[in-house]
């Protein structure tokens, strides 16, 4: 990004070199001198700098000039940059201009030339005037712009995408923004496919798969190994925790992770309860944090790429991905955690993406400012995602299915959402049909027997989850529901499964598959805690090693 810039107008270019050599001299490092001899010639480039997005942080501007004044050039430039400091140089016997211009034109200072020493007469003005600019400056964004509509499922999916993996973006409704509007005519789409993502070189991708915005951002999607001591499938808290401490202890380690580092934990608002935060962190902090940590001590994190299929050949275990490539490793973690349940009543799955919800990236809580916003769970992450957007809908309802919260959400929770004035919280309640024609319009909500259609703007859904373990169950023994099975819960009684093929009991976490591993939400009897998730991730690598030390 180019420096703020300093312009001074002068005509007489005697003036015009001596000033120039004070402001290098002084502000040289931090801003970019720009000189022009004319009034017109000036706004030309002002014109262009504003095409560019280069901003001008003060005006410098004689008065007496042939072809316009420096009170006539400062209005129209006022016009362009209006944030701009704005500083008239006259003579003495141009005071009475230069005074009624700070009223008609907003002039910020006027200086008598000459201005000698500058020490005196010139720094302190332009340091006061500049340092409030500076206070004050916002730098135009840079990063990547996303052009869609707030009904579009496949935009929903990309803001998401783009959150999760912490890469800032601008979004764009093209429905209410004129620079939206204007941005897509330069794109030069004649049928455009929402939403449409525009990269800092001004590269234009319509409708593109996450996997084609994360090659193009740089994101890490090809192994650099062919082989690995361990792989992790997941990089929730419990796989981030479990490469944090293989690679800090010499294993070669590789995270695969489907969308984004942090899994479901990286959406939460604010988790007050974890270890060594009294004030709390965000979810999405709490992922950057041990992001960062894992790639210090050489962790690879593979996002968003999926694993799809495992297969044990000897001592090895590979791993196929979705695109057909495959990764081996002596040692195989899966800590996929588990996906959201399916809110099954009429409407929902057609306004999927359209004002419903499965979890809630918080970065868009600004989105329903002054609008009413239902969530349906009795789970901490319920109680988490209503205080969030509490702050900014008019209101929050968090329907809930039982007859109280204290059994299900953490009594910090509960007792907070109890203080909140716009937080609604409907006990014994059911939502039993969505209604909306290309988005979410209003809930039918029974509510102790009766039924009510209430507005509503968004539906956030947090009933509960299910593994995503088809393709793993075909490998390793899972439960009914479809949790992995592992060490003591393989096989009542006995801790060796019917099919184990060492002279050894299975180690803690360990599958029915040797060197085969599982940690966090998809264990079965698991602790749905983030705290618990990360001591299982940091246990399970103590195993590992037994693992690897008897190949």
């Amino acid at each position: 990004m180019a420096k703020p810039a300093i312009f001074t107008i002068d005509d007489d270019p005697n003036v015009l070199q001596s000033i120039g050599r004070d402001l290098r001299r002084e502000y040289g490092g931090r801003f970019r001198l720009l000189q022009t001899d004319s009034g017109p010639s000036a706004l030309d480039a002002v014109r262009q700098l504003k095409l560019r997005s280069e901003p001008i942080a003060l005006f410098l501007v004689d008065q007496r000039m042939p072809e316009m004044t420096g009170v006539e050039f400062l209005a129209e430039a006022r016009k362009i940059f209006p944030d701009a400091k704005r500083v008239l140089l006259t003579a003495y016997t141009d005071i009475e201009a230069a005074i009624h211009a700070i009223n008609d034109v907003g002039i910020d200072h006027y200086l008598l030339k000459p201005w000698h020493p500058p020490e005196e007469r010139l720094y302190p003005v332009l340091d006061d005037l500049l340092d409030d600019w500076l206070s004050a400056y916002r730098a135009p964004f840079e990063g990547l712009r996303v052009i869609g509509y707030r009904w579009s499922p496949a935009s929903h999916e990309i803001k998401q995408f783009l959150a999760l993996n912490q890469v800032p973006y601008q979004w764009m409704d093209v429905l209410h923004s004129a620079e939206a509007q204007t941005l897509l005519e330069q794109t030069g789409l004649e049928h455009p496919h929402f939403p449409i993502v525009i990269f800092p070189d001004g590269t234009v991708l319509d409708n593109a798969p996450a996997s084609a915005i994360a090659e193009r951002i740089g994101l890490t999607m090809h192994a650099q190994r062919p082989f690995y001591d361990l792989a992790i499938i997941g990089a929730g808290p419990s796989g981030l925790a479990a490469g944090v401490y293989a690679a800090s202890e010499g294993l070669r380690t590789v995270l695969i992770e489907k969308q984004g580092p942090g899994g479901q934990a990286a959406t939460s608002a604010r988790i007050e309860n974890y270890l060594g935060f009294p004030v709390g962190l965000s979810g999405a902090d709490l992922a950057r944090r041990a992001t960062a940590q894992a790639r210090r001590f050489g962790a690879e994190i593979l996002a968003p790429v999926e694993a799809v299929a495992i297969r044990v050949e000897g001592q090895y275990r590979i791993v196929t991905l979705s695109d057909g490539r495959e990764i081996s490793c002596h040692a195989l973690l899966i800590t996929t955690g588990v996906t959201y349940r399916m809110l099954d009543v009429p409407g929902v799955s057609e306004l999927t993406g359209a004002g419903v919800y499965y979890g809630a990236t918080m970065s868009e809580a600004p989105a329903y400012e002054g609008q009413n916003v239902f969530i349906v769970g009795a789970g901490n992450s319920a109680g988490q995602a209503a205080i969030y957007f509490s702050k900014h809908a008019h209101q929050v309802t968090l329907v809930v299915r039982g007859a109280t919260l204290a059994t299900s959400m953490s009594r910090y929770l509960v007792d907070q959402l109890d203080t909140i004035e716009n937080i609604q919280v409907l006990t014994k309640a059911l939502i039993v049909e969505a209604h909306g024609t290309d988005h979410l319009e209003a809930l039918t909500i029974d509510h102790n027997g009766q039924r009510d259609t209430l507005p509503a703007d968004v539906l956030f859904v947090f009933i509960g989850a299910t593994p995503p373990t088809d393709w793993i169950c075909e490998v390793v023994d899972c439960d009914p529901q479809g949790f992995i099975l592992c060490g003591a819960y393989l096989q009542p009684g006995s801790a060796r499964p019917p099919q184990w093929p060492l002279d050894r009991d299975p180690y803690m976490f360990e599958t029915s598959v040797p060197g085969i591993f599982v940690t966090g939400d998809v264990r079965h009897g698991s602790v749905k805690r983030i705290a618990t998730a990360v001591g299982e991730g940091a246990m399970v690598i103590q195993f590992i090693h037994q693992y690897l030390g008897n190949l």
